[in-house]
């Protein structure tokens, strides 16, 4: 996979809804559910990072959940790539880049959303033909100021912005012109899940997926 048919591919995942959740699963048994629930209220791409040791078991269960389209994020290694493709994810996400891991996912066939922070590392991006990036960690970095003019004197380049983000500013970084949609953590809280309460988590989905964007 070229960097161009990735790039495309993560511009329609990016499309699907203003707001892709970013999962952290310690149990495995409860992603389906959550996947069902986050695809009933309206956000279809679901972003698992790999930050426990549940997290390629809770992509093999999302996987399953129809109309759900699971990735994997946090890719660190190649091995990461190969696994979270072996578990079934349909896209990455990494929180930096480095050509070891565009190598791995372009081998693979796992379309990848790499992370940039500067415009150094944008620009870098581009160059290999990476439109469509992750900008993060967002509000350490500057928030919607830093992100819009990023875009100013590069505006090939289209984000996701993601670290920090809630239903709070969500829409000033959806205003923006370079920003497709937005990753944030709020719409699945840790006590809603533990308590099964999915109605909140269709809610609160439901609620995102109704932000606008530019």
């Amino acid at each position: 996979m070229t960097p161009e048919q990735a790039s495309a591919l993560n511009r329609d995942l990016c499309l699907l809804a203003p707001v892709i959740p970013v999962l952290v699963l310690d149990d495995a048994g409860l992603a389906a559910d959550l996947a069902r629930a986050l695809v009933a209220g309206g956000l279809p791409a679901l972003e698992v990072t790999l930050r426990t040791p549940a997290a390629l078991d809770a992509i093999r269960e999302m996987a399953s959940v129809p109309g759900g389209v699971v990735g994997a994020g946090t890719l660190l290694t190649s091995q990461d790539v190969e696994n979270a493709k072996a578990a079934g994810a349909q896209f990455g996400v990494s929180p930096g880049a480095t050509d070891r891991i565009l190598d791995a996912c372009e081998d693979n066939d796992l379309p990848l959303l790499p992370g940039a922070a500067t415009a150094s590392e944008a620009m870098r991006l581009l160059e290999r033909g990476y439109t469509v990036q992750k900008f993060f960690p967002a509000e350490a970095n500057g928030g919607v100021p830093a992100l819009k003019a990023i875009g100013a004197p590069i505006p090939q380049v289209s984000f996701c912005p993601t670290g920090g983000v809630t239903l709070a500013n969500a829409p000033a970084y959806l205003a923006l012109s370079n920003t497709l949609c937005v990753g944030g953590s709020w719409v699945a809280p840790r006590d809603a899940m533990l308590a099964g309460d999915w109605a909140e988590v269709e809610r609160l989905a439901r609620e995102a997926a109704g932000l606008a964007r530019t």
